[in-house]
């Protein structure tokens, strides 16, 4: 069944911060793993469910910079992950597996934005890999951790840029077309809801839930790497000066407004019943229709007026969200068939 895309109302929004929206929540005795929790977003992520008392591990691949930016933070483990490694990835999982916990809450954050064309050993894309194909692999190996919880819950960072492309699942790897990596970069953030949406759909009857979010526009993290202060300023997140701009009424939010999304899809009340939500501004986002700025275009290209907020039909498509579950299968050689 396709998910019902309307917002509840939450009684959050675009400026509310991970600490506002996990106030009340008690998550003693809980544990969470978070993708990239040692900068930017997945940093405040960490902050906000630790301020509730979930044990953290954080998995990472610079070992020496996760250390530093954890330090001082109590109940917080760190793990070895590339998320670009199979074998990485695989002996993460079975070592925490080997622990004998169950898994709470599985945060999928960590990703990368707008490289240049690379390719992981495999061939694979970079965005791609990394964004999708890690996360798809991480979740499949802790599935018997998550699966031991009553209620677990999977979140997988999108991104408004899901308008950018959507999977084509013919030559996602771009191996037969011109590589853009803007679309490279809509392309892995569509396959972020789809695999929430088919997650859910596999997950559900086994009491685990799966949503993906937007955490708005934050210029603030390592994601802007790969772009330059002149296109930075060109998309509008800089000032004069060169300075971030935090307006969350235009969804560029400071990180902790941008944690905030997803803390609330991994722990809030009001999402029981709607798994399977692309979610942004602490709300379930509104399923766009044709001629409402559906175009929104890539930064290069967006259009004055076009709308900066909900989801296309297209990555919150059952089917889509089914045939990029086989394409996952094939492409990581694995089966993932939560049972």
């Amino acid at each position: 069944m396709p998910v019902r895309q309307e917002p509840l109302p939450s009684g959050f929004g675009a400026a509310s911060t991970a600490l506002e929206v996990i106030q009340g929540i008690d998550l003693g005795g809980k544990v969470a793993i978070v993708t990239g929790g040692y900068a930017g977003i997945g940093l405040e992520t960490v902050r906000a469910l630790r301020s509730a008392g979930a044990t953290v591990i954080v998995p990472a691949r610079d070992l020496p910079k996760a250390r530093a930016a954890l330090a001082g933070l109590e109940g917080v483990e760190i793990g070895v992950l590339d998320l670009l490694d199979p074998a990485s990835i695989d002996a993460f999982a079975a070592g925490f597996l080997a622990g004998g916990r169950p898994l709470h809450l599985l945060i999928n954050n960590a990703g990368i934005m707008a490289c240049p064309l690379t390719r992981d050993a495999r061939g694979f894309e970079a965005q791609f890999a990394t964004n999708h194909l890690g996360h798809f692999q991480l979740t499949a190996r802790l599935w018997p951790a998550l699966r031991a919880v009553g209620g677990a819950r999977v979140v997988s960072l999108s991104s408004l840029g899901h308008r950018f492309s959507p999977v084509m699942a013919d030559d996602p790897n771009f191996e037969r077309r011109e590589y853009d990596r803007w679309s490279a970069y809509g392309q892995s953030k569509t396959a972020n809801i789809l695999f929430a949406l088919g997650l859910e759909a596999r997950a559900a009857a086994h009491g685990v839930h799966a949503f993906s979010v937007h955490p708005g526009s934050i210029v603030d993290t390592d994601l802007q790497r790969h772009l330059t202060r002149d296109e930075l300023k060109a998309f509008g997140v800089l000032d004069a000066e060169g300075k971030a701009i935090h307006d969350p009424a235009r969804n560029l939010k400071t990180t902790a407004q941008g944690a905030a999304t997803t803390v609330w899809c991994a722990t809030s009340p009001q999402l029981e019943g709607h798994g399977g939500a692309y979610c942004e501004n602490c709300d379930i986002a509104q399923l766009l229709q044709p001629g409402e700025e559906a175009a929104l275009g890539t930064p290069t290209t967006r259009r004055p007026g076009a709308v900066m907020a909900g989801v296309l039909p297209y990555a919150v498509d059952p089917v889509a969200a089914d045939q990029l579950w086989d394409l996952s299968e094939r492409l990581l050689g694995i089966t993932f068939r939560p049972a």
